[in-house]
């Protein structure tokens, strides 16, 4: 399901149930989405999801492709993938503004790969951004998630008034449960920037994440929160967070609080980084973040 000879196609929910929810309620799963999938092989593409009950809403679902999509101002997360789930891949997607008055803020992420299991599953140059709770949510799915050359920031702000706000405001949030399962979720190349609370946190996940040449700056809690697992952390980059890093028991080699030493930035303008896509729906390549001294730490976008 695409757009047709290049137009642009806004699939837009409101005034379908749940837009939004009465607090406290909650979404019956077969009314969870503008667009609901439970199936195999789907693609989509260069589509703009606005305005419903969750914007896409996956059960059960694999082998999918979301390709260059918008999910934006939703009133639950703006794509969410539940259930056995497996092989799908998520690829140049912005997920922004999504919101959920019916939780106070907590639920709402622009991705969300939450409560079930599969293998498989790939987010790659995924924008995530200025979403009531956080960025990303991998919170009780048991399957192992990769993440690449993706950025959350803006997350966990109140930007809708919402009463009793209770949005996390973490940039990817790498598990986590009751109780909290042990799950080997990568992300490299990435970067969470200007967040609420966390940049990247395993959420109380005790597997073994592993974290690559990423950065974390300007954060309201700590860069790289990993307290809590046995992770590996290598050549990453934390700079002007509240704290910079968290590595609990995790091994962490060639990271910038290893090195130590004052990191300075090559550039801290975000203009390009969250500006307009290239034609073929990549972020755009700039020198933000990098460091001056032009250590290999942290990531290259």
């Amino acid at each position: 399901m695409t757009a047709h000879d290049g137009e642009r196609v806004i699939i837009d929910g409101e005034n379908m149930p749940h837009t939004p929810g009465a607090v406290g309620s909650s979404i019956p799963r077969a009314e969870r989405g503008a667009v609901h999938i439970e199936g195999d092989h789907w693609r989509l593409a260069g589509l703009e999801i606005v305005n419903g009950p969750y914007g896409i809403f996956g059960l059960d679902a694999s082998g999918n492709v979301f390709d260059r999509l918008v999910t934006r101002d939703n009133y639950e997360s703006g794509l969410h993938l539940q259930g056995a789930s497996s092989g799908n891949l998520i690829v140049d997607l912005d997920s922004h503004g999504n919101r959920d008055p019916r939780k106070n803020g907590e639920s709402a992420d622009g991705v969300a790969i939450k409560e079930g299991s599969g293998s498989g599953n790939v987010i790659r140059g995924a924008r995530l951004w200025n979403n009531s709770d956080d960025g990303l949510d991998f919170w009780m799915f048991l399957g192992q998630v990769t993440v690449e050359s993706s950025v959350a920031w803006g997350n966990g702000f109140n930007r809708w008034n919402l009463p009793d706000y209770t949005g996390d405001g973490n940039g990817f949030k790498l598990g986590g449960g009751d109780p909290d399962p042990a799950v080997g979720h990568a992300v490299r190349n990435s970067m969470a920037f200007d967040n609420a609370v966390h940049g990247f946190t395993d959420n109380g996940n005790p597997g073994r994440l592993v974290t690559d040449r990423s950065t974390a700056w300007r954060n309201g809690g700590t860069g790289f929160d990993y307290a809590d697992s046995v992770s590996v952390l290598t050549r990453n980059l934390s700079v002007a967070n509240r704290t910079q890093a968290a590595p609990g028991s995790s091994s962490s080699s060639g990271n910038s609080w290893d090195l130590g030493g004052t990191w300075t930035l090559a550039s801290t303008d975000s203009g390009t980084i969250t500006g307009p896509r290239a034609a073929d729906g990549s972020i755009r390549s700039s020198s933000f973040l990098r460091p001056a001294n032009g250590a290999d730490v942290g990531a290259r976008l």
